[in-house]
């Protein structure tokens, strides 16, 4: 308000002018700042009108919201049959999926027989890119790579009870194939400790090798060739998950099982004694070698000898791993030791002295033994059962080899192409004179060290192996077995992981006891029982995992929309009057689905006596069923459901159930469960609550 003085009557004209003018100025602002005002006033009512406005229209909309997605849910189509899920896996075996199948039907016939061809042999792939630097690299790798492999390869033949030359047939044509057929680049295949204690231990059961040799010797190829096809089928059909179903867990323990028991067993070659038991078991193994003393059938010159290179192949190593420059020395150790030995023997004459000699090694290329595969045999059965086994085995530690390194080098290792390669090589080799071969974790570890890029390593080391056989069997006749045992031992620490079953331990108790399971089945009955335990405590994980049964209570984390369980976050909120309840198990069958109703009941007070059962019931209006987890239903299950609604309603309480899966929504629609419940399925907890009006009071 702006303050104007009086005009007196003596005042000058001009003067009255100006204040004139000023109650002008004034009568103005205040007409403006009325009309300012009501303006004001009309906006906040229309802003308010909007308001109520928009909110009625978002209520409205999130209640079609919650109908219509409801609706989705019932409404959904039928998943697929389970016959049409069948026919869809067995037309995709083999094949490329999806758009790669579709572009290769619109290449020409050339062009697709090279895709084919790509696909069956990766060697066509990267062979386009490979250098000289590759070849430099991969000849230092396959040259590192025979030295070892040379003396492990007569080392396991003689642990899997066959002639030495049958260890370095194994290191000859395994390696060529699964060059040209496989996918890692660093997996350095042929006889490994495991897979040639496996066979002695269950081929020795069909037919004695010291009675009959040659009979031994031909079940062991057809063995070998059953545990090809078996591993070649598998990765045809795209059933690599059954090889999972020897855990990680039970393979730790697994191995080291048998690695004790390939150690005790050396003990044959490292005493120098004659008579030795057949069985695997370590009180057999032990006995055997008290009678071996008690006897005094045994003779220390063979200890002395073996332990001495003993200890030069453990030093070497722990100073290839302190130091990088003694690497190769470390690599090298074992043929060293072989050297050594055999020149040290032959200088000495240590043979005539007690000291056993491996002896004659037949030499030359791979005899053709297709003629020798025993299929009308009266043994075939328990050979196919050895096969399957040995196959299984094989097969779980090269795929373990081959995706531990291919994770180093950052590259995906295609897991049904190396099973058809490692089936294709066991086939291959099982026609020519190889027993089963897989991927050996030391070698592969040595052949990755040494800088290889391609599997040319393989091919370097496989041609290196066949000059030997060549050129330098005959220099091996005076080779100690009991050298020959010290480098079986000296690999055997790599397969024993202490750190990695104290991991299991702390992290699955239950996948511990698979461990701990097949490692005394291995060391105190047999490989087979040993084996037996770790599939029996496998198959019981995951079956009390899926039929599990057991509830637990959600509530609303604070500030969201998210239901949790109130055990784990004791921030959660529950909602009065509204019981939210998950079921835990991914399977609702005759296994469970009683246990899990009475839970639900017990939970609501249903299963009590007394008053606390009405006033229980009374203060819960809602029970809103989490069938998220679920995965499956049979009969049993809806039937469950059935009496579960049936008594909540008995008692007045109203049930929904949320986010129910595919197939389990299309069971319930067939058995008409949704009908009985009045089509209270709901996407969301949210969604559940706020279309039942009782609930929704109740949250507010």
């Amino acid at each position: 308000m702006v303050l104007v003085p009086s005009i007196s009557m003596n005042e000058d004209p001009a003067e009255a002018a100006d204040v004139a003018a000023a109650r002008d100025t004034e009568t103005q602002l205040s007409k403006f700042s009325q009309t300012l005002q009501h303006h004001q006033h009309e906006q906040q009512a229309r802003v308010a009108s909007s308001g109520n406005e928009e909110a009625n229209a978002v209520d409205h909309e999130k209640a079609v919201g919650h109908t219509e997605r409801s609706r989705w849910l019932t409404t959904a189509p039928e998943p697929p049959s389970a016959w049409r899920e069948v026919v869809d896996y067995l037309r995709g075996i083999g094949l490329p999926s999806g758009s790669e199948f579709s572009s290769l039907n619109k290449k020409p016939v050339t062009q697709r027989v090279a895709c084919v061809l790509k696909a069956i042999f990766p060697v066509l792939q990267w062979c386009r890119g490979y250098k000289a630097t590759h070849f430099k690299n991969d000849l230092l790798s396959g040259l590192t790579l025979a030295s070892l492999c040379i003396p492990q390869s007569i080392g396991y033949a003689t642990l899997a009870k066959l002639d030495p030359q049958y260890g370095l047939y194994t290191s000859v044509v395994p390696p060529l194939i699964y060059a040209m057929m496989g996918t890692s680049k660093e997996i350095a295949i042929g006889p490994v400790a495991v897979v040639s204690m496996l066979i002695s231990s269950m081929v020795t059961q069909i037919v004695d090798p010291g009675l009959e040799p040659v009979l031994y010797r031909n079940l062991v190829f057809t063995a070998t060739f059953f545990a090809g096809v078996f591993q070649a089928v598998s990765g045809l059909l795209r059933l690599g998950f059954l090889v999972d179903f020897l855990s990680h867990a039970a393979l730790v323990g697994f191995m080291a099982g048998a690695a004790v028991v390939i150690g005790f067993q050396q003990l044959k070659g490292l005493l120098g004694i004659a008579h030795f038991t057949n069985r695997t078991d370590v009180v057999s193994v032990l006995q055997s070698v008290w009678k071996s003393f008690h006897h005094d059938s045994w003779n220390p010159y063979n200890l002395l000898l073996g332990s001495a290179f003993l200890s030069f192949i453990l030093i070497t190593r722990f100073l290839g791993r302190r130091n990088r420059k003694f690497f190769c020395l470390a690599a090298i150790s074992p043929l060293i030791s072989v050297i050594l030995a055999t020149v040290l023997v032959f200088v000495t004459r240590a043979d005539e002295h007690g000291v056993k000699i491996i002896k004659h090694i037949k030499g030359g290329l791979n005899p053709i033994s297709a003629q020798q595969l025993q299929f009308s045999s009266p043994y075939i059965g328990e050979v196919i059962k050895v096969g399957l086994v040995i196959g299984a085995i094989a097969l779980t530690e090269a795929m373990a080899v081959g995706r531990s390194f291919a994770a180093m080098k950052g590259y995906h290792l295609n897991g049904n192409k190396e099973m058809v390669a490692l089936g294709v090589t066991n086939i291959i080799g099982s026609i020519t004179s190889c027993y089963t071969a897989t991927g050996s974790f030391s070698r592969t570890a040595v052949n990755f060290s040494a800088g290889c890029e391609t599997p040319v390593s393989n091919i370097v080391m496989a041609i290196t192996v066949l000059m030997a056989l060549e050129l330098f069997t005959r220099l091996l006749y005076y080779t100690p077995v009991a050298i020959l045992a010290s480098i079986i031992l000296a690999a055997l620490p790599g397969l024993i992981d202490l750190h990695e079953a104290y991991h299991i331990w702390k992290v699955d108790k239950m996948d511990f006891l698979a461990c701990i399971g097949a490692f005394v089945g291995v060391l105190f009955v047999s490989v087979e029982i040993g084996l037996l335990i770790a599939v029996t405590v496998s198959f019981v994980k995951i079956i009390l995992i899926s039929i599990q049964p057991g509830i637990e209570t959600l509530g609303r984390l604070p500030g969201t929309d998210t239901f949790c369980n109130v055990d784990q976050y004791p921030m959660a909120i529950t909602i009065p009057g509204v019981m939210v309840v998950r079921v835990k198990s991914s399977l609702l069958c005759f296994a469970n689905a009683n246990f899990i109703k009475d839970r639900i009941m017990q939970s609501t007070g249903g299963e009590d006596e007394g008053e606390r059962k009405m006033n229980d019931f009374q203060t819960t209006q809602l029970i809103i069923l989490d069938l998220s987890n679920l995965m499956s239903i049979d009969t049993s299950g809806i039937a469950s459901l059935e009496e579960l609604h049936k008594n909540l309603v008995s008692h007045g309480v109203e049930m929904a159930i949320v986010n129910p899966k595919w197939q389990v929504t299309h069971k319930l629609r067939l058995a008409k469960w949704m009908s009985k419940i009045g089509g209270k399925a709901f996407l969301t907890i949210q969604d559940a609550i706020d279309a039942c009006p009782n609930a929704k009071l109740a949250s507010i």
